[in-house]
């Protein structure tokens, strides 16, 4: 057995040992002789074969789809660098990133809220909005009230009716969005959640799937961005991206008004949003 799936067996023990039956939905059970699930209580809650799984933490040579081990880092409760290290040892260079919005701390939900009335989210490198600030949210509430599948700014520029006809410099934007999608794309071309994602969109606008089809790729970067909104009218932002390193494949980005003209309408668009939900909370 090769040292890495020495390692690898290792670790699957480990991290089984930690989670109790009670933690994953199960009774408790008596006469148990190891600490935490049973191998065949990780395959059932993951959906693989029980003599796959056992095989897998006896570290045999046996190939590992994303897919599963995907389900394996759910059922096992990991971490993100749990998740990291699992994808490593298993013989994939990148981990896919968690879609959930667990990666969103108390503390970096607090920081985006004090940022008010600058409008904040943080979101993937696919773009699924995790969390966001009250400005935000009165800014785009189709976004932050769709779907969780849905809640993803390219879904949303492409199928979401009010971002087709707020961005004002549309072809062009919508150009750069799909190609630095494109680069993030690259790193995580073995991921079946991407290639769904990619999948789904293509299928719900022909124009995601023409510009997706010119394989044109670039960086993320701070530009400006302007927005036509129905209730005060034109919008002038630079946005700006910060990688956050205490969560991987995530990112902040900040709108900042350009004028004084787009940062009055924030606040009042906030405000407005905010005295909207008290009443209907009432």
């Amino acid at each position: 057995m090769s040292k890495r799936r020495d390692d690898l067996a290792a670790f699957l023990r480990s991290r089984r040992e930690r989670v109790t039956p009670e933690m994953a939905g199960l009774p408790p059970g008596t006469r148990r002789r190891t600490p935490g699930l049973r191998r065949e209580e990780v395959a059932h809650l993951a959906g693989v074969g029980v003599t796959w799984y056992t095989w897998l933490e006896q570290g045999r040579p046996i190939n590992v789809s994303l897919q599963v081990l995907d389900s394996i880092a759910r059922t096992l409760m990991l971490d993100v660098a749990e998740r990291q290290q699992l994808y490593l040892l298993a013989g994939h260079a990148v981990a896919p990133p968690v879609r959930d919005s667990t990666r969103v701390t108390p503390a970096m939900q607090e920081i985006i809220n004090r940022l008010s009335p600058l409008p904040a989210a943080f979101s993937t490198s696919r773009h699924d909005v995790l969390a966001w600030n009250a400005a935000y949210a009165a800014l785009f509430p189709e976004l932050v009230s769709a779907p969780e599948e849905e809640r993803n700014t390219l879904w949303q520029c492409f199928v979401g009716a009010q971002w087709r006809t707020a961005l004002v410099d549309r072809e062009q934007e919508l150009h750069g969005s799909v190609a630095v999608f494109r680069g993030a794309y690259t790193r995580h071309a073995d991921d079946p959640l991407w290639r769904d994602f990619v999948k789904r969109l293509s299928a719900a606008s022909p124009e995601f799937a023409a510009l997706w089809a010119t394989h044109d790729v670039a960086d993320p970067r701070s530009r400006e961005k302007t927005f036509d909104n129905d209730q005060v009218g034109r919008l002038r932002f630079t946005s700006t991206l910060f990688n956050c390193t205490a969560a991987p494949e995530t990112r902040m980005i900040v709108y900042t008004p350009v004028d004084e003209a787009t940062h009055s309408a924030v606040v009042w668009l906030t405000a407005h949003s905010e005295r909207a939900h008290g009443m209907l909370g009432a």
